[in-house]
Parts: C-alpha cells; structure tokens; sequence
C-alpha cells in the first residue's frame, strides 16, 4: 500500500493496522513520527513535560499529521491545540508495544487459558511509566477494529486496535484512560461493513440502558473471608447440611419508593434475616449484567459485570464478604445455555456467527428468541469456563448453579422433526456441550466450588464424577420430586389416597443423583400459584398443608432450597416488578409459617439424621409406605453412627388417635417438632412423648402408639 493510499485508509477509518504507519517509524533519513488527531488545529511533537521538539506538519485535512523525530530521542508526546484554541498534552498511544506476550498469546489462541478474563477486556496498566488502560478483544474476522468513547469523541478513525493475526486478538493501550471511562469497540466485518458499537465481552461495569456501554472499572476491595475460604475450598461437602434460600435482589425487599435495595443495603438487611432463618447458602438468580428486567436475569449481556442496578463491583464483592461472615454460603445462577441477541452483546459479534452457531438448527432457542453458544469453538469453551472460575476467584463465589442444562445436553431440545441436526453417530446428544460441562465441572471442583444442575430429564449420571462417566456436577435439582409432591399436595386430602404413590415415588430413584430438593422461582409465577396458593382447603387448611410439606420436605433424603417468600406463605405469585408482601407477617398465621421453617432449619442443620446420608440408603429407611388409605408416611432417617430419627406425616385433616408406628429400638421417644404445633398456628394435637412396647409393628420388633396431629409432619427422637 503507497503511502498515499494509507493515508486514505486512516482518514476514512478503514484502515486496519495503523500500527504500520502511526506512531514512530524509521525513514531513509531517520525516523519520522505520525498522529491522526481529527479536530486539531495545529500538534507539536514534545519531551514529556512539554518541551517542544518539532512543529508537526498537516498531512491530510481529516487531522493527520508528521514530524521527524530527534536523533538520540526515544520517548515523546503531543501536544495538540484544537480549533477551539484549547491546548492537550497527550500520549501516543502508536509508540507502545504490545501488553500482551507470546505465552498469552499463545494460550489465547490454544483456548486454554483459566484467566483469559486478565488478558481480554478492558485493564488499568502503567506501561513505560505512563497509567492508562489495555483493551483487549476477540474478532478474528472483522477487518477493523477500534475503542470508542468519551476520551476520543467516539470517533473510530483514532483509536484502530492492534491485530495478531494468530488468534484474531485486537489490542491497544490508551494512556490517559482509567478508571470510569466509558468505551464500546466499533468493528467493521470482512467487507468492510460497520456494524452496531459493541459493549466488551469481557467487560467488568456496564453503563444502564439505554446507553450499554462498557466501563472501565478497576477493584480495590479488601476481602476479609479468608476463614471461610480455608474451611470451605476443599472440595464438596456431601455430608454438610444445605438449606438454600433463593433470592432475586431486585424484588426480596425494595425501598419505600419502590427502589431497588443496593448491594450495601441487602449485606445490612438480607443477610442477617437468611442468618436469622437459620439458612446455609443463599443463592442468587443471576446476577450477571442483562438489559431486560422481566428475564430475571437469565438473558445475560455481560457475563463478566455484575449488574449495576444495585451498586458497583465492589459494592457486589462486599455482599458476599457479608454472607461468608454470617457462615453463609453463596451460589450464584449462571447461564451459559444461551445469550440474547441484543445488538450491542455477542450477536454476530464481528460479523460472523462467532460465538454463536451459523445454523439456526444449532444456534437459536426459539421458545426463549436467544442465540445458543457454539460448544464446539475452543475460544467460544475458553470464555465460558473463565467466566466460570472468574466468579469463584475474583468475587468468591462458593457455587454455580447452571440454568437449563436439559436445552444444552439435547440437539433436539425444543426442537420438531427437522428443525435439529444430529451429532456425528446420528442422536441427538449434544456431545459439544457434553464435553464442555465435564471440564467445567472438573474445573469448578478443582478451585473448591460446587455445581448444581437444573436438568429434568433423566440423563445418567448428571451428578457422578466425571472419572466415573458422569457429568460431574455436584448436585442435580430433583424436579421429578417437585412436580410429583407439588401436584399430590394440590389435592384434596380425601381424594389422596388416589395419589399416593406421588409421594413414595421419589424414593424409587432417590439416591441415583445427589438431589436437591427445589421449591423454586419457577413454581410460583407464570399461572402455577404460590405454593400456598397450591394447597386445598380452608384458609386455616391450607396453611397446615403447607407446614406438613415443608415437614415432609425436610424429612426426605436430598439437600434443600425454598425460594423467598416461601417462608413466609407468600399468598399471590411472585412478580419481578414488586417487593415481597412482608406485611403478611402482621397475621399469626404467616408468622407461624416463618417460625417454623427458622425451627425446621435449626433442627435440620443440628440433626446429623437429617443431613449427613442424603444420597445413600444407608440413610433412609421406610417404616411404611403403603398407608394410602389413612395417606399416612412413615421412616427413618439415619446418620453414620446409626442415630436416627422417626418421620411421620399425616395428610389429612383428621387427628389419628393410637396410631400405631414401628420401631427399631425400644426407650422413649419425644416429639421434637411438629408442624401443627400452636406456636406454628396449629392445634397443638399431637403426642410430646411416647413409649415404647414390645409388641411390634410394620415388621419392627417395637412399636410406638401416638396421636397423629391433622395435616402434619412430626420428628420424634429417643430419649
């Protein structure tokens, strides 16, 4: 290209490697300096601290202009006097070299770097002395890429990236440019088309719609978690209790202006009250940046910022310092099933189906109108697992709980005859995604995390090591459980002996995964009622119902998760839009609901019976099953010393006197909670004590005789 014709290329803004002619450059008779400075009325080449060197020679009307350079002068800068009059004392950013090294490039372009969240994005360095930001991108087929923004008027022409051309890397530090700043990457396709500004994949802060731009955002928060860190990153802790308390931030509890509460304003209020409960984890609908407040989260646009509706990074750093000082846990919903296509977020990003599927048979989720990410592409794999391991590293993060893994383990999810390809042995396994969650998940346990899978089919080994042949997450929500136990409690109690296989069911496969037991988001919105709104019967029914399931919830073999709300018999489905109706506590019935699952997770959590064998037989223990014409269940729960403890729950409203149970050991036996206590808004019926004989039941070589509570769970322990 003549020099003439480069001249052109930058003037024009499509110029793609500025680098070959900005900046310092040796000529015949030395070197020679050029700068593309639109705007200005007249640059003078200087030393640093604003000593002339050379007046600087217009070379093109579109700002672009070239002195030479001193002999023995190394280092320079410029001062340019805009057609205001006003004067700026800048750096080039043409004179520096590369912030990036071959072994980063290298593992850049392999796909196989845990920390490619350091090396891409936006980061404050001090290079040659000098502070600025290093902006880094992946757009291996766009033929130009730029940063825009406040510091360059948003101009594309100034600020053209650096190529390398081995892993289609653009990068370029900007002097002067720190922390706040506001940026965008303008990109022209392979043709030369330019397309919408695009925020940073990589990007930590991102500005409110409408504007989306990226932010330039540097931490300097101090953790104080390093306790907690050193108990809880050696690996899962299958035999632990995990009560989980599911939380949206932005309708928990809002202002009284109906504002949002900030991330400084839930670790003040929300993590006393999950303390207060007695709850182990909380985990958080995501909470990674989206542009739609009605998706709750689960359409995310910047998988690497927290949302900045409640606060900053720091601020989101400082929640969960809170959590692990109350000895809580967190986890956090994580979405790498798809994205949306928004025109500023992954969406065709340099033109092509990067990080997407071209095939809309492959890359597109009709239900949910977003793009689906292409497992095959090592770059596309190396950016989810950073991410990945960015949330545990950099905010400290305890687990992910991974949204919608059915639609990634299955080419035909969602999908008729003829709108999916087969995999290469002709199924429809998606056998990209299936690889991808094994290293995800050797990776998440590697660094001391968990993983829960939200999957409701029934693929093998979702929750087995990958060693084994599984897909190697932690734990499996157990949706068949929901659904079955949910639609049983729906009916009224004398129609439920019809049904009663809904609750023994469960036990069939209990211990084929590890189970989390789920009452979530998604069983209170759309149409389905709240969980109270679910039970039959009277009001004073319905919330017995409620407290006998809960009891029974806990009762069963598998971790635990209640959505907010849950726990204080939320009335009306839950809305994104509004706070939790907490005024519902002013009535005794709602409180008792409350106190009893702060009581329930007390005794769940200091009850090894209750918690230690949940994915294991040994723990579990029927006494009777097959009482579907009293709808009454009873079993043991077992811990690793053989202490146990009995469960019966009566699901009708009638009171059972001299009900007869069976019971492995002789002694006295006390009822340690029931769920129809008064204190609970119950009746109170039900037996404190009870002795045993020898006169044996449901093949036990003792039995116990109680009064069964109506519409209750009770936990009885011998004396």
């Amino acid at each position: 290209m003549s020099k003439q014709s480069e001249i052109n290329a930058l003037a024009e803004g499509r110029h793609n490697n500025p680098f070959a002619f900005l900046g310092p450059h040796p000529t015949a008779n030395g070197r020679v300096v050029r700068t593309l400075q639109p705007g200005a009325k007249a640059v003078d080449l200087v030393e640093g601290d604003g000593t002339k060197l050379a007046s600087m020679r217009r070379i093109h009307d579109s700002g672009l202009f070239e002195a030479p350079m001193p002999s023995r002068k190394r280092r320079y800068a410029l001062r340019v006097t805009w057609q205001s009059g006003e004067t700026q004392l800048v750096e080039d950013p043409y004179r520096f070299p590369s912030t990036l090294g071959e072994m980063d490039l290298y593992l850049l372009g392999e796909g196989s770097d845990r920390y490619v969240y350091r090396k891409l994005g936006a980061h404050l360095r001090t290079v040659q002395g000098i502070s600025g930001t290093r902006f880094a991108v992946w757009a291996p087929n766009a033929s130009r890429v730029s940063v825009v923004g406040d510091f360059n008027s948003w101009d594309g022409r100034r600020h053209v990236m650096r190529l390398h051309p081995g892993n289609g890397i653009w990068e370029i530090f900007l002097p002067g440019v720190g922390s706040g700043a506001l940026y965008k990457y303008e990109i022209t396709d392979a043709a030369g088309k330019l397309l919408p500004l695009k925020a940073d994949p990589y990007g930590t802060l991102h500005e409110p719609p409408p504007g989306n731009s990226s932010v330039v955002f540097a931490s300097h928060y101090d953790w104080n978690d390093d306790d907690w860190l050193r108990q809880h990153r050696t690996g899962p802790e299958l035999d632990a209790p995990t009560s989980i308390y599911e939380v949206h931030l932005g309708s928990w509890r809002r202002k009284d202006d109906g504002s949002y509460l900030t991330y400084s304003d839930l670790a003040r209020e929300l993590v006393p009250y999950v303390a207060d409960m007695g709850f182990t984890h909380i985990e958080l609908l995501p909470v990674t940046e989206h542009p739609f407040d009605g998706s709750w989260g689960y359409q995310p646009i910047g998988m690497f910022a927290p949302t900045q509706r409640f606060g900053t990074p720091d601020d989101f750093r400082a929640l969960v310092d809170a959590c692990h000082a109350r000895g809580i846990g967190v986890i956090m919903d994580w979405v790498p099933a798809h994205f949306p296509g928004d025109e500023h977020g992954l969406r065709r990003f340099d033109g092509t189906a990067l990080y997407e599927h071209a095939d809309p048979r492959k890359g597109e989720h009709a239900d949910w109108g977003t793009l689906v990410f292409n497992y095959g592409r090592r770059e596309v794999i190396n950016y989810l697992i950073g991410n990945a391991l960015y949330w545990i590293d950099e905010f400290h993060i305890d687990g992910l709980r991974v949204d919608a893994v059915a639609s990634m383990l299955y080419l035909d999810y969602s999908r008729e005859e003829g709108e999916w390809v087969p995999n290469e042995r002709g199924g429809n396994e998606n056998l990209e995604a299936v690889e991808f969650l094994k290293r995800l998940n050797t990776e998440l346990h590697a660094h001391g995390a968990t993983s829960y899978a939200e999957e409701s089919t029934a693929w093998p080994g979702v929750s087995r090591p990958v060693d084994h042949g599984g897909l190697g997450f932690t734990y499996k929500w157990n949706m068949g459980w929901m659904n079955d136990t949910l639609a049983y409690m729906s009916e009224d109690p004398v129609h439920r002996k019809f049904h009663h296989d809904k609750m023994t069911f469960g036990l069939v496969y209990a211990f084929n995964e590890n189970f989390i037991l789920p009452l979530s988001h998604d069983e209170v919105v759309h149409g389905k009622r709240s969980i109270l709104g679910r039970m039959p019967g009277d009001r004073w029914q319905q919330l017995a119902n409620l407290r006998a399931y809960y009891g029974a919830m806990f009762a069963h073999p598998g971790k635990k998760l209640l959505f907010m709300g849950n726990e204080i018999a939320q009335e009306r489905e839950w809305n994104h839009d509004q706070s939790l109706d907490w005024h519902l506590l002013n009535d005794s019935g709602h409180q008792g609901v409350q106190a009893l699952l702060r009581d329930l997770n007390r005794l769940y959590v200091n009850t090894p019976a209750l918690h230690e064998i949940d994915f294991d037989d040994r723990g579990f223990e029927w006494i009777d099953w097959n009482d579907r014409d009293s709808s009454v269940l009873s079993w043991l729960r077992r811990d690793a010393h053989g202490h146990f403890v009995v469960c019966v729950t009566n699901l009708t409203p009638l009171v059972r006197d001299g009900f007869k149970v069976g019971i492995p050991e002789s002694g006295v036996y006390r009822t340690v909670l029931n769920t129809d206590d008064e204190q609970y808004g119950g009746s109170g019926a039900g037996s404190r004590t009870a002795s045993s004989t020898s006169n044996g039941q449901h093949g036990r070589p003792f039995s116990i005789e109680l009064t069964l509570p109506p519409l209750a769970t009770i936990f009885l322990e011998i004396e």
